[in-house]
């Protein structure tokens, strides 16, 4: 493992770039998305020009190290736009973000006709920062602080972000402000763990403080959504703030990990199986239409048949919305890493195939279940070319029949709930006899369902 600072840790010795088109391909989650956006706000104040990637003289990986599956995603990556350079069609190629701090001598010994090395970006905690959006106009990500505030033993973010940061009430303000002025209608609030946010600062866990800030401030951003929140230090506060303000998407992302006692000792999450289920239960008798987003490992050392199957049956007793599951990646430099009873990787994927065929029957009924109620969407894009197969199509609606009569024909856009963030959980095909735009709410009357879409006309 890298002990040693890479290249460089930021962006400003850039004037060899200086009037070039800069690109950038973006891997791993939200949080790194925030981190090219910064990356490119700061290229493009210095007089760069910012394109897609097939367009550059400059291409800039910024790179996801946490677990094996996007280690091998970042080096392929790498490796094609090291390929795209030897063809003459790119002039420089940057590495950035989690791999390059994690492994940044390595990289540079692997692939010398790397350019430059940069590791992560720090965040800034009193200022704005100067981004080039990714996202589309309608929504946008809200980066609170950096790094965990836990040290869970499966994990290298720590030693790859180092100490937990928040950034200042005021800093936060400000760029909400600034979203809501240029008509961003929903924010993502991110970080590896929001629910320690203001722990480095006063000692004090401040995200219901700051969400009351936040919605006290805005006017066109009507939904307010948490991402990434801890369990063990989800507060009364939160759950009451949630519950109790209606910009605030009634939908929490809380990773779980396990529920077995003595493996979530083993992974130092600093909560009990009783302690959890006291607070899933604390969670929907106060917010009874929440959406429970969470993950779980599959295959940790010393997981046992038994502990699997008690995760199982835990799965099935308490019915969440969304689950993603993972296999136990083995990293070094984790405490995890050298721990016994290490699990055989085909016994890994066959528990986390299992314990995800759970899953879908579930989401499967909780979807069918929104058949008939209307909700309230938020509209992405337009469904364009193909829009869906015939037998998919909801009853009357059947792709290619011309209108009868004079109704108009219906067009199809792909929206969300607000029980649904972009990228990691479903869609809404949202049937329209008008047209939409992007950043639309509209009511939708839910006509059909699958395992993790659902269908819906607007009304």
């Amino acid at each position: 493992m890298n002990t040693t600072p890479p290249h460089s840790h930021n962006f400003h010795n850039d004037r060899d770039l200086e009037g070039r088109n800069v690109g950038v391909v973006n891997l791993g989650c939200a949080r790194n998305l925030v981190d090219s956006q910064v990356i490119l706000g700061h290229l493009k104040r210095n007089g760069h020009h910012i394109v897609r990637v097939e367009e550059s003289d400059v291409a800039i990986v910024n790179t996801c190290g946490f677990i094996e599956e996007a280690k091998k995603e970042s080096i392929d990556t790498i490796i094609d736009l090291l390929e795209l350079k030897r063809q003459g069609k790119l002039k420089k190629v940057i590495v950035a973000g989690c791999l390059a701090e994690r492994y940044g001598d390595e990289l540079a010994k692997e692939f010398k006709d790397i350019d430059a090395i940069v590791g992560v970006q720090q965040l800034q905690k009193d200022a704005v920062p100067d981004q080039e959006l990714l996202t589309p106009d309608h929504f946008a990500y809200l980066k609170i602080c950096e790094s965990c505030y836990n040290q869970c033993s499966f994990c290298i973010i720590p030693k790859i972000k180092g100490k937990f940061v928040s950034r200042t009430i005021e800093s936060i303000l400000e760029e909400v402000k600034a979203l809501d002025a240029r008509g961003i209608k929903e924010i993502h609030i991110i970080g590896q763990d929001i629910t320690a946010y203001g722990m480095d600062i006063d000692r004090e866990k401040s995200l219901a403080k700051l969400l009351k800030k936040i919605v006290a401030i805005t006017k066109n951003i009507q939904w307010i959504r948490l991402l990434y929140t801890f369990p063990a230090h989800i507060t009364n506060e939160l759950i009451e703030t949630i519950a109790g303000e209606e910009k605030i998407c009634k939908y929490i992302d809380m990773p779980l990990q396990h529920i077995s006692d003595h493996l979530l000792k083993e992974m130092n999450r600093n909560i009990t199986r009783e302690q959890t289920v006291d607070l899933i239960k604390k969670i929907r008798n106060r917010i009874p239409k929440v959406s429970l987003r969470t993950a779980f490992i599959v295959g940790m050392p010393g997981e046992s048949q038994e502990d699997f199957e008690e995760l199982v049956e835990f799965v099935k007793e308490t019915c969440f919305e969304k689950v993603g599951v993972f296999v136990y990646s083995r990293e070094e430099g984790t405490p995890a890493y050298d721990m016994p009873g290490q699990i055989p990787e085909s016994v890994k994927k066959e528990r986390c195939n299992a314990l995800m065929t759970v899953q879908q029957d579930i989401s499967k009924d909780i979807q069918g279940q929104c058949v008939g109620q209307t909700l309230k969407a938020i509209i992405d894009e337009r469904q364009e070319g193909e829009l869906m197969r015939p037998f998919d199509l909801p009853s009357g609606l059947t792709q290619g029949e011309p209108p009868i009569g004079e109704n108009p024909p219906r067009l199809i856009y792909l929206g969300r709930s607000e029980y649904d963030a972009p990228e990691v959980d479903g869609i809404v095909y949202v049937h329209s006899k008008k047209e939409l735009a992007p950043g639309d709410f509209v009511m939708a009357k839910i006509t059909d369902s699958y395992e993790y879409d659902l269908v819906g006309e607007v009304i």
